[in-house]
């Protein structure tokens, strides 16, 4: 459903963007593809807290919204989930897991006193490629991987506009954390708690000196090929990824190279995916693409020295807003189905 029958403007579209540290709610000009700015309600949301007051805050969110707009909510999540039926999935995750097993939609509908006629559920990774697919990088591509670049690596393989999960030319479900790179787990490699133990091995190694660029070389050693154990990574006296990425920008040698060394790892782990998937651009977001100057040489080295298909490789547009925009196409787009 993509217009008014009536021929009048379209009521905007209600969406969450349900995260492990916050909840966004906002209302969407679905003709515009815009968010209104003064609707947007953005609170703390406990990932650890039992089920009631996981959903009770997320629907305190939601009914700060202003009244007068569809029935029909968008609300992008993270997995594990059942996106079809509404249901937690995160046995094992270490967040959300009191929704294990829970109808997280009957929940919220309830709460929701009438105002929620459906919730039509999608992965955060996907609402965010959605989004930029409709107003933001990802325009103009049918064939477009997007990435988000946060604790860990989000994914979503589209085409036209569609989330594609399963078939030969994807990752397991679209996945792209499921991949491994040098033996080892992607995530171990490309993650925030993965580059702080590159970092902490690196600087363990005394190949740093703060400030010069040719450290490595002048303390007599050699960058590590792969990076340690994550023995280090939740060390709170280690700096994180910004820290990193801001002594990176300084010249220091080991920031630089666990920086490099991540970023080209996943182009490598990406490359077969993107000549499969035949993609003609790989859209980056998240937090960590905002060191788009380290992020960028890397991956595509790492792409290209893997054999893949010359892809662009582009910075996201629309980064904050594009999961609430592609969440709201996803409720557009719906229709009536159960």
């Amino acid at each position: 459903m993509t217009g008014s029958p009536t021929g009048r403007a379209p009521l905007p579209v209600p969406v969450l963007d349900i995260g492990g540290t916050h909840v966004t709610a906002a209302l969407v000009d679905p003709a515009a593809s815009r968010v209104l700015p003064s609707t947007v309600v953005r609170t703390p949301l406990r990932s650890d807290a039992e089920a009631d007051v996981v959903l009770d805050a997320v629907a305190a969110a939601a009914l700060a919204l202003p009244a007068g707009h569809g029935p029909r909510w968008g609300v992008a999540m993270p997995g594990p989930f059942d996106y079809a039926t509404g249901v937690g999935r995160f046995e094992g995750m270490g967040k959300f897991e009191s929704l294990s097993g829970v109808d997280v939609g009957a929940g919220l509908r309830a709460r929701l006193a009438g105002r929620a006629e459906r919730l039509c559920f999608l992965n955060d990774a996907d609402a965010f490629a959605v989004g930029e697919y409709r107003s933001g990088a990802a325009a103009g591509h049918d064939r477009v991987v997007c990435l988000t670049l946060g604790t860990g690596v989000g994914s979503s393989f589209l085409s036209r506009g569609r989330p594609v999960h399963s078939g030969p030319v994807v990752p397991p479900s679209g996945h792209v954390h499921r991949l491994t790179v040098h033996g080892r787990p992607l995530e171990d490699t490309v993650s925030r708690r993965g580059l702080r133990a590159h970092y902490a091995a690196l600087r363990g190694a005394g190949a740093v000196r703060a400030g010069s660029a040719g450290a490595f070389a002048e303390a007599g050693t050699e960058s590590p090929t792969r990076p340690a154990t994550h023995s280090g990574a939740d060390d709170p006296l280690l700096p994180d990824v910004r820290e990193i990425a801001a002594r990176a920008g300084q010249g220091e040698a080991a920031a630089g190279e666990a920086f490099r060394y991540a970023f080209d790892a996943l182009g490598r782990a990406l490359a077969p995916w993107t000549d499969r998937f035949e993609a003609t651009a790989v859209i980056i977001g998240g937090s960590v693409a905002r060191s788009w100057g380290l992020i960028h040489p890397a991956l595509t080295a790492g792409l290209a020295s893997a054999g893949g298909r010359r892809v662009p490789v582009l910075p996201a547009r629309r980064t904050e807003e594009a999961p609430l925009l592609g969440a709201a196409h996803w409720a557009r787009e719906a229709g009536d189905a159960p």
